[in-house]
C-alpha cells in the first residue's frame, strides 16, 4: 500500500471493494489538483501524487506506480477539511516506499487540510490534526 495510506491504515477505512461508479470530477479550480510531493522522514524515499482534473490520481512510491479514482467536495467543511475518498484501480505490483504492494480495490477515506497559500497540505485520519502525515508540498511548474 502507498506509504501515506499505510501510515494511516489503522485510522482509516482501507479494505478491498469494487470499483465505484465515477463521481463528478473536481471543479477546475480545486486546490487538490496538481502534483504533490511527500518526503518520508527517516528513509530516503519520496511519494509523488498527481491529482488530475478527471478525478483520477497517479501515484509513484519507490518502484510502485498506481492509479486511483478520487472524490473530494468543492469546498471544505466548517472545520476547514476536505473529505478525500480514494479507490485504487491499477497497480504495477511493485513495492512502495514502505516495502508493500497496494492491492487494486483498496479504498481509503482521509481528510485534507491546506495551508492558507494552498502550497502545502496534511492528510489526516479525521477532521483533526491529531493524526496526520505530511507535509505534502505542491510541485510548481509541471502539469498533473
Amino acid at each position: 500500500m502507498r506509504l501515506a495510506a499505510a501510515v494511516l491504515s489503522s485510522f482509516v477505512l482501507a479494505a478491498p471493494c469494487g470499483t465505484p461508479a465515477r463521481a463528478a470530477p473536481p471543479v477546475a479550480s480545486h486546490p487538490i489538483l496538481g502534483i504533490w510531493l511527500l518526503a518520508l522522514p527517516g528513509i530516503d524515499c519520496f511519494e509523488t501524487y498527481r491529482f488530475r482534473g478527471d478525478g483520477t490520481t497517479l501515484v509513484t512510491s519507490a518502484a510502485e506506480v498506481s492509479e486511483s479514482t478520487f472524490t473530494i467536495p468543492d469546498r471544505p467543511s466548517a472545520k476547514g477539511f476536505y473529505k478525500l475518498d480514494d479507490v485504487v484501480v491499477k497497480d504495477n505490483g511493485k513495492r512502495d516506499c514502505g516495502g508493500d504492494v497496494t492491492k487494486v480495490g483498496t479504498h481509503a477515506t482521509n481528510y485534507v487540510l491546506f495551508n492558507p497559500s494552498g502550497t502545502v497540505f496534511v492528510l489526516c485520519a479525521a477532521e483533526s490534526t491529531e493524526q496526520c502525515i505530511g507535509p505534502f508540498r505542491r510541485v510548481v511548474g509541471q502539469d498533473a
